[in-house]
C-alpha cells in the first residue's frame, strides 16, 4: 500500500478524497467503532459530504489500546487484505480468578486459591501455548453464531456451542512477574484472542487467569510507534485548507 499516513506525515484534501490508510493509537475505553465514527464525522464535516467510506482492519476491545489501521475512501477495499497480517501485543495477566469476558471488563465470577508459581512453572505453561494450537474464542466476542454476535447472546445469558479455531502463536514471552500480575509479549497469527490465551494459561496452571491489560504493538509491518494520537489527527483534519 503506497498511501499510508503515519503520525506527522503530510496529507491534504485531495488525499481524503482519493483514499489511504491512517495508523491510529486507539485510546483506552474507546471502541474501534467509536474511533471510526470520530474520524468519519471530522472528514465529512471538512469535505461537506453526507456520506464517507471509512473502516478499520481488526477490532480492538474497549479496554485495549494500541494500533488500529483505518482505511478511508477508495482504500476501504484494502481492508480484507490487511486482516491477514500477523500481530504483536504486550500486556498483563492476573492470576487467581476468572471473569465471564476473560478480561477486566466484567468482575471476577470465580475465585481460585492464591497459589504461588515459580517463573519456571509460568514459562512452562506459556511454552505449551506456543506454536499452532486450537483456541476457543470467548463468548464475549463479536464472532457471529447464526448471524448474532456471541456477546449479545452472552449478555442475555444464553449458552451456545463455539467451535475452536486453529491459530499460531509465534512467541509468548513473559516479563515482570509480581503475582497476581504477570507481564507478557505475544506475536501471533490473525484470529487470535489474547483473552482466550490468558484463560488457557489458567487452565494449564489449574487456576484462574484473566487479561488485565493489553496493547497492540504491530500489525504486519505497521508499528504503534508510528501511529497518530486520535485528537491530533482530528485537529489536523479540521485545520486543512479546502
Amino acid at each position: 500500500m503506497d498511501r499510508v499516513f503515519p503520525s506527522g506525515s503530510y496529507f491534504d484534501i485531495f488525499d481524503l478524497k482519493e483514499g489511504g490508510m491512517f495508523l491510529i493509537d486507539k485510546p483506552l475505553q474507546w471502541t474501534s467503532f467509536d474511533v471510526v465514527n470520530k474520524l468519519r464525522y471530522a472528514i465529512r464535516h471538512k469535505l461537506g459530504q453526507k456520506k464517507y467510506k471509512i473502516g478499520h482492519a481488526g477490532t480492538l476491545d474497549p479496554l485495549a489500546s494500541g494500533l488500529l489501521l483505518l482505511c478511508f475512501s477508495k482504500y476501504t477495499k484494502k481492508i480484507e487484505s490487511l486482516m491477514i497480517h500477523d500481530k504483536s501485543y504486550s500486556g498483563k495477566m492476573r492470576i487467581w480468578g476468572t471473569t465471564p469476558s476473560y478480561d477486566a471488563e466484567l468482575p471476577m465470577d470465580v475465585y481460585y486459591p492464591q497459589q504461588q508459581y515459580s517463573r519456571a512453572q509460568l514459562l512452562s505453561a506459556a511454552e505449551q501455548l506456543t506454536g499452532t494450537i486450537e483456541q476457543l474464542p470467548p463468548m464475549y466476542s463479536s464472532i457471529k453464531k447464526n448471524g448474532v454476535p456471541l456477546y449479545k447472546l452472552a449478555r442475555k445469558g444464553k449458552k451456545t456451542n463455539v467451535e475452536p479455531r486453529s491459530i499460531h502463536i509465534h512467541s509468548f514471552e513473559l516479563g515482570e512477574i509480581e503475582l497476581p500480575e504477570v507481564s507478557f509479549e505475544v506475536a501471533c497469527s490473525k484470529g487470535t484472542y489474547i483473552r482466550s490465551l490468558a484463560y488457557d494459561m489458567g487452565r494449564l496452571l489449574n487456576n484462574g487467569v484473566y487479561l488485565s491489560k493489553l496493547r497492540r504493538r504491530s500489525i504486519g509491518p505497521y508499528q504503534v510507534d508510528e501511529a497518530w494520537q486520535l485528537e491530533d489527527l482530528v485537529s489536523y483534519i479540521s485545520n486543512l485548507y479546502i
